[in-house]
């Protein structure tokens, strides 16, 4: 498995608001996402993730949480204005704030040792995002750097909670 490669994929990226959060004196707002990918013309789930882009006025901190179904965890956060259109979120495996935690055979088989996410919103009804996670793979003498680049267009309004009416 050596040299470059580029895959083509259909993915879906649905996201959501969400009612605020409070934690004590501390307030989230954010959007629930679902990310949904298969390979062109198949039908089986290529890769499947959920979670959830949280953004904190008092700190000015965006934070991804990010949860696949193969058995790994991930929160990654930097700092943005609440009128940012591009931000990046990041972290590394062993953080104590923010960080990637695997099940026994992806930390031994496909460890995950950082994550970055660019995030761009042009305000044009697309969303793009560049994303770069280095990999250590069990039988591979370098770390292998995994990249995804896609530009997602809107295709629906969202669905906020119907019961929470318009309080801010």
């Amino acid at each position: 498995m050596d040299g470059t490669g580029a895959d083509v994929f259909v993915e879906r990226y649905e996201l959501q608001p969400i009612d605020r959060q409070t934690n004590g004196p501390q307030l989230l707002y954010g959007l629930r996402y679902h990310t949904h990918i298969v390979k062109p013309g198949e039908v089986e789930t290529f890769h499947d993730q959920v979670g959830y882009w949280l953004w904190e006025p008092a700190t000015e901190t965006v934070t991804q949480t990010l949860a696949i179904p193969r058995g790994e965890v991930l929160l990654a956060a930097s700092r943005a204005t609440a009128d940012a259109t591009e931000f990046e979120v990041t972290t590394r495996i062993g953080s104590e704030i923010y960080g990637i935690l695997s099940n026994p055979f992806l930390l031994r088989a496909f460890r995950t040792t950082h994550y970055r996410m660019r995030v761009t919103v042009p305000g044009d009804g697309t969303w793009s995002c560049a994303e770069e996670t280095t990999l250590v793979v069990s039988g591979r003498e370098e770390p292998f750097p995994h990249t995804d680049d896609n530009c997602l267009r809107r295709i629906g309004p969202p669905t906020p909670n119907p019961l929470a009416g318009t309080a801010p």
